[in-house]
């Protein structure tokens, strides 16, 4: 799948700017897609009658196929390397794309059926394609301030996709209807593809190493500091679930409009991207473990000032501070990670990750739903605050283990 005669990679190499724009590009190709469809296809079932619950259906099925299908994607990863997860990827991503397009032909039960089936492909398929990526660039890292880099640029690719796939398809919807707006799925899928046949491969020697050595994934919390960095990676999650769930209901107890709510959300995530775009010519005056810790600390401080914002600058200002310090966590954890790692096991790490972050996205806004009624939005605010802050002291332990 890569160009003919270009020289391997080896692990610990080093990536050029071509791969690493490569596998950018990669990332943002099939997740661009993706979000697309996340968009287009609740939308469609809304306008043809389908029901709130019918729809939390379908979007659910975008987390909980990753979560299934996380740990096969990831071992392999590990088995054959970068080439093979994107391939298979791609095709999973463009049949999810067929089906969402023959959606449009028909009606009934078939129509919802085939709407549901695009979501389950794509989101396994983005799910795949990004495990291959991340597994890829930590392997080749020369060191972890590179790693800290490469994690960086990587982070940014979903906020990207993210804003060029809904924006495309919703423009084409109102333009030319939802078939041409499936359509347009196509070329963001074939970027993924086009883009993997730049990265040169891995030899084969190492990339199936790992072949007939995998344990079970559960040994791998018995890695010294796993276990602290999982939890500290979980708590920062529900972070931005618990944000992404209750600034709304803030919002709207404080009486904003809707499109004050969206430029405060996308505020955070301008700030998320700025910080990640500023990390890799920061990256080696960076630590991992104090910016993890850090990173926690700041954000308990956020959510505790959060429900005493009265304005919308107040709450702004909260969200940019908060995309800092959320947003400058991933990468820390994403390098310490492959730092705790035995190379043969990465893509299965990943994996593992992958597939707690998925599961607590699908639960967790139920659990918030429920925290939310009895407590109220700001305290919920207050007590996930107040855990993650609490929870920083498992990060404490981490530095031994990462050091060379």
């Amino acid at each position: 799948m890569s160009e003919p005669g270009s020289p391997p990679i080896l692990p610990g190499a080093g990536l050029n700017s071509r791969t690493m724009l490569a596998l950018v590009l990669g990332q943002v190709g099939i997740h661009a897609a993706m979000a697309g469809l996340r968009l287009a296809a609740p939308l469609q079932a809304l306008r043809e009658g389908y029901s709130a619950w019918s729809v939390g259906l379908l979007l659910a099925l975008f987390a909980a196929a990753p979560v299934l299908l996380a740990m096969p994607s990831g071992r392999l990863a590990d088995r054959h390397g970068y080439h093979r997860p994107v391939g298979i990827a791609v095709l999973l991503s463009a049949l999810g794309a067929v089906c969402a397009l023959g959606a449009t032909f028909v009606e009934g039960a078939l129509h919802f059926g085939l709407l549901c089936l695009a979501a389950t492909l794509c989101g396994s398929g983005t799910n795949m394609g990004m495990l291959a990526i991340q597994r890829t660039a930590g392997l080749v890292a020369r060191d972890s301030t590179e790693r800290v880099r490469m994690f960086s640029w990587l982070g940014v690719a979903p906020s990207f996709a993210n804003v060029v796939g809904p924006v495309a398809l919703g423009f084409m919807i109102d333009w030319a209807g939802f078939a041409a707006a499936y359509a347009l799925m196509f070329p963001l899928i074939a970027l993924t593809w086009w883009s993997a046949r730049q990265v040169p491969r891995m030899p084969r020697a190492q990339a199936s190493a790992s072949a007939g050595t995998l344990g079970s994934a559960w040994s791998l919390l018995a890695a010294p500091g796993m276990k602290r960095l999982l939890l500290s990676n979980w708590l920062l999650s529900a972070c931005w679930d618990v944000h992404a769930f209750a600034l709304p209901i803030i919002g709207h107890d404080r009486g904003f409009s809707a499109s004050t709510i969206g430029l405060i959300l996308g505020t955070f995530t301008l700030s998320v991207s700025a910080i990640r775009l500023a990390i890799p010519a920061l990256a080696h005056r960076m630590e991992e473990t104090a910016m993890i810790r850090w990173g926690m600390l700041g954000t308990g401080a956020v959510f505790a000032l959060y429900p005493l914002a009265t304005s919308p600058w107040q709450m702004g200002l909260c969200a940019a501070v908060l995309g800092v310090t959320l947003g400058s966590t991933q990468p820390m954890v994403m390098s310490a990670l492959h730092h705790l790692t035995p190379d043969n096991r990465h893509g299965e790490t990943l994996a593992f990750r992958s597939m707690a972050i998925n599961l607590s996205s699908t639960l967790m806004p139920l659990l918030f739903g429920a925290a939310g009624l009895a407590v109220g939005a700001g305290a919920l605010f207050w007590l996930v605050g107040g855990s993650v802050a609490a929870g920083s002291w498992a990060v404490g332990g981490l530095k031994r283990h990462l050091l060379p």
